[in-house]
């Protein structure tokens, strides 16, 4: 399980590089508010979250 939980960590952070650098902080935001929202268990923050992600990638 330990291993898993490394993996896990490591893509998290792997994703948060690669939307600050390819999106900015608007990027990294929407990404912490999906990330939370899903921890969470709140499906408007989830939503909310995904919703800036799309429209970040549908911009570039």
């Amino acid at each position: 399980m330990p291993v898993l939980s490394l993996f896990v960590a490591a893509v998290g952070m792997g994703a948060e590089q690669l939307m600050g650098w390819r999106f900015g902080p608007v990027g990294i935001a929407a990404l912490l508010l999906l990330a939370i929202g899903l921890k969470a268990n709140n499906s408007t923050c989830a939503s909310l979250g995904a919703v800036a992600l799309l429209l970040l990638m549908l911009q570039a």
